[in-house]
């Protein structure tokens, strides 16, 4: 049977309907349908429930689809590698949150276009919200600490945290001094942090689990910075995004005498794929980075 069936059936598992499955694989619907048919009737087993809003896996059709995957990306493994003997080729999909990606990462990423120009590279401006599996991503850069998940983590940096708020909101609510007086202040809370609506602050050897009372709460950086240029509040930011705004006056940093854990930078990476020789590529220049 020919190999695009198998593809195009992992297609619909993944998209959840033929249409999409046929849009992604470059076919039309009826081929992607018919191909499925084929392939069912191949195995005399039904691998898809059909309905008029959705199409799900049986439980056979998903242990199936599984089994597929893990051996069509062996396949396009060795596929590259044989492809790639003398430099690594192919395309390579990565994700990073926005503000990340435009202020710390793009020169590198300049610098891995030039030394690898078999590569061809997408970058998706994204802000933890994609599907890796799902949405093709050969890897994704998250900020913050990670949930328990199955997929591979490599840290690529730390980023210094920082206590910042606007003159005007500083001007309007006063100036926190001590860790108990963030509970009488809005503070923007990023949910990425460790511990329930808490803030770790360091004293020499002791360290602080602050509760404190949130305004507002993100799992996205950029919003809270934002946030607290238009005096929204008090917010924990990475240095890198918040150190222009600071040194131009537009944010100030609090509570200097405190010092503030530091927000892991990690690259995740499906944990059930055989790694391309692009992603290799990527991984290898990642490690080398010194990023800050």
């Amino acid at each position: 049977m020919d190999i695009s069936v198998f593809r195009t059936f992992v297609s619909v598992v993944d998209e959840g309907s033929f249409a999409a499955a046929a849009g992604r694989m470059g076919i039309s619907r009826s081929l992607c349908s018919k191909h499925v048919a084929d392939l069912e009737a191949h195995l005399g087993v039904r691998l898809l429930v059909r309905t008029t809003r959705k199409v799900t896996p049986t439980a056979t059709g998903l242990s199936y689809s599984r089994d597929l995957r893990d051996i069509l990306a062996r396949l396009d493994a060795a596929t590259e590698a044989a492809r790639s003997t003398t430099s690594p080729a192919g395309a390579l999909k990565i994700g990073s949150p926005i503000f990340y990606t435009l202020k710390v990462l793009q020169p590198h990423l300049l610098d891995f276009m030039e030394r690898y120009r078999d590569i061809q590279l997408q970058v998706v401006l994204d802000d933890g919200t994609s599907d890796i599996i799902g949405e093709g991503f050969d890897a994704v850069i998250r900020i913050g600490n990670l949930k328990d998940s199955s997929l591979h983590a490599r840290r690529l940096h730390s980023a210094r945290l920082l206590l910042v708020a606007s003159p005007d909101y500083l001007t309007r609510c006063g100036r926190p001094e001590r860790p108990a007086d963030l509970l009488r202040h809005d503070c923007l809370h990023f949910t990425n942090l460790p511990g329930n609506n808490t803030w770790p602050l360091r004293r020499g050897s002791r360290t602080i689990r602050q509760q404190v009372r949130p305004s507002f709460s993100s799992n996205n950086i950029e919003l809270l910075h934002s946030m607290a240029l238009n005096g929204r509040g008090l917010a924990l930011l990475p240095e890198f995004i918040a150190g222009d705004d600071v040194a131009a006056g537009r944010l100030e940093v609090l509570m200097t005498d405190y010092a503030l854990p530091d927000l892991p930078v990690s690259l995740i990476y499906p944990s059930g794929k055989l790694l391309t020789g692009a992603m290799r590529s990527f991984l290898d220049f990642a490690a080398k980075l010194r990023l800050q």
